[in-house]
């Protein structure tokens, strides 16, 4: 992994919280909040200048920029909520681009994983329990902030253990 363990450490407290949140926020109400993108561009903002060496903060921002753009494309073709692309254009600056391709890999796990828990859960006890999550009845739409929120926090948990 090329995000330093040190980075990771000084992102995790911060953004696991929010990660949280926007995975609860999203299958409870299908969807996810300005306010918590808000919050996770500006742990980045802030917590970035401490963790990162300031010439790669600065090229991080770009990773703000093109995904928020690429998210665009992907909400205006409609593959993808606009919360969705929001979080994801907040989310890039964390990773570190030679982790793309991991980055990309423990997404994929992680919307495997999300959605078959997700779905198990709604024929469980649980939906029961909170009767109120729109999620539970969306057909085909996914929540799709609990595989994004769970993806990034995972990419952090095994950068502070395995990183550089």
């Amino acid at each position: 992994m090329l995000i330093t363990a040190q980075s990771a450490l000084w992102f995790l407290p911060f953004v696991l919280p929010i990660c949280f949140y926007v995975a609860w926020s999203d299958m409870r109400a299908m969807r996810i909040p300005n306010h918590s993108v808000m919050a996770l561009l500006g742990v980045f903002l802030v917590i970035g200048l401490i963790a990162l060496p300031f010439s790669e903060y600065a090229w991080r921002l770009l990773h703000i920029v093109a995904v928020l753009i690429l998210g665009m494309v992907l909400n205006a073709g409609g593959l993808v909520g606009a919360g969705d692309a929001k979080f994801s254009a907040a989310a890039a600056p964390f990773v570190a681009l030679g982790d793309l391709r991991l980055m990309l890999a423990i997404f994929a796990a992680t919307l495997l994983a999300a959605w078959v828990t997700h779905r198990l859960a709604k024929y469980s006890p649980l939906r029961r329990a909170l009767p109120e999550w729109e999620s539970w009845d969306k057909g085909w739409d996914f929540p799709m902030g609990l595989a994004l929120g769970g993806a990034l926090g995972i990419y952090l948990v095994l950068g502070a253990l395995y990183g550089a």
